[in-house]
């Protein structure tokens, strides 16, 4: 996969870390000499390590501080290993984790043998140390962990505070007092909740700019085949320009907003800004020495990077300029006085390098608002150039130094793509109360952070990408957690959808309902759910009678009743067209889930379920008791567009529930920040008690229509904590629902840009 990122894009990968359970892992250690490890490795680590250098790539490991064992024999074993890896392998790190458990003090001398010799063969050597008391042997270490915290999004990073998208939390992240960069800020997490992730990792690398940026962990081949050139642009442009970015400056807060920091060499300086906020921000940025600008000769260059490249013009030493930072968002601006060294260099309009490191070609995104048109000149790197084309027409101009009119087709949009549109007032619980809460569950899902990042990426065309998704999706253990709903719909009955039990049973109160979402209302005859055994039909039993409700459109509902079993029949003849299913009390395993009509199987492509989401009613403690309300009508909705229903105040953990009517259909929400409850593949995720933000992605069939967006406020009683008081009783909770401030807003992402494909064949 990396190999592939450095062929096609010029992406240099300078260390790759195998995570936990390579060698050892938590709360064990191991040795490359136990059937694990060369179960994983049949061949060692020879082959990769091999692999690894051809494209200028150095490995290292997750593992922990001790593992000498209790002889002097086991020491001196551990050490020969250790050392091993960096003598015969070229290791180039070790990230040691107390998960694995602190250093033994009386074997601390052991320890530092073994750092002393591996230093010896890699005076270079980095050692990651995450909650380690090392004592004396702390000399070693490289970094220590910024503020002990993991970056896992919505799993150890969560909102709290309502926002665009689920990253909001990362992206406020503060770096150290001094901006030391022996630190290590555990990287940017690409498994979960993907959207907004270069905002993220532009902050990683230019603001923070610790001693590993750019570093990310998880799994980047979740990303959409279409976000793989500005993973790499990120990388190419950090690289670019590393030797300038290790010394930085904090800058006024009052001007250039939160944790706004400028790194460069005085002739070239770097600043990352950040808008932590729903509005757009303009911050005044002075050019000369308050961001670290020195040479007061000659003009200023002013050019931004992220969220888009946009020559920003000439400048006197001494004048101020406005960079604009949207919403929840970063920005990256370069200011200099020396020549710039970029491979292509555009004025004129925005534009994404595609890329310009690799091949004979340099491809650029040029972008632009429907229905507008821009004067585009080169003017940086015509000299390289033999050919320029735009969209496969020939624009000799551009190599002339010319400008070149490019137009985008379209009428254009009247108002702005990112709007407050209605804040919702209170109103009387509506009498349809239970079908919105059902239209969010049955449009939300519960399955792993990692598998909803799978299908928001959808399908690949790229061979490498393809594998590395594979290996990770399709590995034994993946499976056997059980955590997709994808697998009651495989026709497999080895494989299941269950309710995560790792860290406890993960149903808010111990209990929640089944549901399922047959993508289109057709004729029924017979639902069958099938199971492993007894156990896994748990809190339901074989024999007893279970209650079903099922819908068409979400509106009305029919019950029928069945028997309960390991192969359950759910009798559905005569009861017209359905679409969705749903019944209380989900069992805990389930292995598949199959419809029939006149005794053949349904397709069941774009089926869903879920298992976690409480059933509506008393007995959940899950009744809308309070609600809020707002109405509006969009003429037009951008490219991207999606809803933000903004729950602003403390209102208990999954106590308040958005939804839509659009001309009176239901429609639900799927994504929230913090995420739906998941069956998670590592660790439970954070669900919190306060300012949750639902999404919902507009269609264009929804220009026109009224929309009525909807919050409900949840029966108090089901709050397990507050992180402000140990208890919470009714009245106080009550006046706490009074004071949400709920809002609507509509914003897009990616950018609501359409985009023309601009190609220079190099001499």
């Amino acid at each position: 996969f990396f190999q592939w990122l450095h062929d096609c894009y010029g992406m240099q990968l300078d260390i790759y870390a195998f995570d936990a359970g390579a060698i050892d892992g938590a709360k064990s250690y191991g040795t490359t000499s136990s059937a694990r490890f060369k179960q994983q490795f049949p061949e060692g680590f020879g082959p990769l390590s091999r692999q690894a250098a051809k494209m200028g790539t150095r490995l290292g490991i997750w593992c922990g501080p001790d593992g000498f064992g209790n002889t002097p024999e086991e020491a001196e074993k551990r050490i020969d290993m250790m050392v091993g890896l960096v003598k015969n392998y070229n290791f180039a790190m070790f990230k040691m984790d107390g998960v694995c458990g602190q250093l033994r003090h009386d074997k601390l001398g052991y320890f530092d043998r073994m750092m002393s010799e591996i230093h010896k063969l890699s005076p270079g050597f980095i050692l990651l140390n995450h909650r380690l008391q090392l004592y004396e042997a702390a000399k070693y270490s490289t970094t220590t962990l910024l503020g002990g915290a993991e970056t896992y999004i919505d799993v150890f990073q969560t909102n709290n505070m309502t926002a665009t998208h689920n990253r909001a939390m990362a992206l406020s992240r503060k770096g150290p007092e001094d901006l030391n960069r022996l630190t290590e800020d555990h990287g940017v997490c690409l498994s979960s909740c993907m959207d907004y992730w270069e905002d993220d990792l532009v902050l990683q690398a230019f603001n923070r700019s610790m001693i590993l940026a750019p570093e990310m962990y998880g799994n980047p081949w979740l990303l959409r085949d279409e976000e793989y050139p500005y993973l790499a642009y990120v990388y190419n442009l950090h690289r670019k320009y590393r030797d300038i970015l290790v010394d930085g400056m904090r800058l006024p807060e009052a001007q250039y907003g939160p944790e706004a920091v400028a790194r460069g060499n005085g002739k070239t300086q770097f600043l990352a800004l950040r808008n932590l906020t729903w509005e757009p921000v303009r911050y005044k940025v002075k050019l000369d020495k308050e961001i670290g600008l020195e040479t007061e000769k000659g003009s200023v260059k002013a050019r931004l990077y992220h969220p888009y490249i946009l020559d920003m013009g000439d400048h006197k030493y001494g004048e101020t300029i406005e960079v604009e930072v949207l919403p929840f968002r970063a920005a990256l601006l370069k200011v200099t006085t020396e020549n710039e060294k970029d491979e292509v260099a555009l004025s004129g309009i925005p534009y994404h390098i595609i890329n310009d490191k690799a091949g004979n070609v340099a491809e650029v995104k040029l972008l632009g608002k429907q229905g507008h048109t821009y004067s585009v000149r080169l003017t940086g790197g015509a000299d390289k150039f033999r050919t320029a084309d735009i969209d496969g027409r020939m624009v000799k101009k551009l190599l002339a130094g010319k400008s070149v009119k490019v137009s985008f087709a379209g009428k254009p949009f009247a108002l702005d793509f990112h709007r407050k549109l209605a804040s919702l007032t209170e109103c009387k619980v509506p009498a349809d109360a239970e079908n919105l809460y059902y239209a969010t569950c049955f449009a939300a899902d519960n399955n792993a952070l990692e598998a909803r990042s799978a299908e928001r990426a959808g399908a690949t065309k790229i061979p490498e990408v393809k594998a590395a998704r594979d290996a990770f999706l399709n590995q034994k253990l993946f499976r056997d957690r059980e955590i997709w709903d994808k697998n009651l719909f495989d026709g497999d009955t080895t494989t299941a959808f269950s309710v995560a039990m790792r860290w406890g049973d993960s149903r808010e109160g111990g209990a929640s309902c089944f549901t399922l979402d047959m993508k289109k209302a057709q004729a029924v005859d017979s639902i069958v759910i099938r199971t492993f055994d007894e156990y896994s039909l748990t809190p339901l039993k074989s024999f007893e009678g279970l209650f079903v409700d099922v819908s068409k459109d979400l509106k009305s509902w029919k019950t029928v009743s069945a028997t309960v079993g390991t192969w359950m029949q759910i009798d559905l003849r005569g009861l017209g067209e359905v679409r969705y299913l749903r019944f209380n009390q989900c069992p805990l395993r389930l292995t598949e889930v199959a419809g029939y009509k006149d005794g053949k199987a349904l397709d069941r492509t774009g089926w869903r379920a879920s298992n976690l989401f409480r059933n509506y009613g008393p007995w959940t403690s899950c009744v809308a008791t309070q609600a809020w309300k707002g109405e509006f009508t969009l003429d037009e909705i951008q490219k991207n567009a999606y809803l933000c229903i903004a729950v602003n105040g403390v209102h208990g953990r999954e106590n308040a529930w958005a939804a839509l009517k659009v001309d009176g259909e239901y429609v639900g929400c799927p994504n929230r920040a913090p995420s739906f409850k998941s069956n998670t593949w590592e660790y439970t995720n954070n669900n919190g008690d306060r300012n949750y933000t639902y999404y919902v992605p507009l269609t264009p069939d929804m220009a026109g229509k009224k929309i009525e967006a909807y919050v409900l406020g949840l029966d108090y009683s089901t709050i397990p904590y507050d992180v402000e008081r140990p208890t919470v009783n009714k009245k106080e909770y009550e006046h706490r629902l009074k004071n949400l401030k709920p809002e609507v807003w509509v914003t897009s992402y990616p950018l609501p840009f359409e985009s023309k494909e601009l190609k220079l064949k190099r001499k």
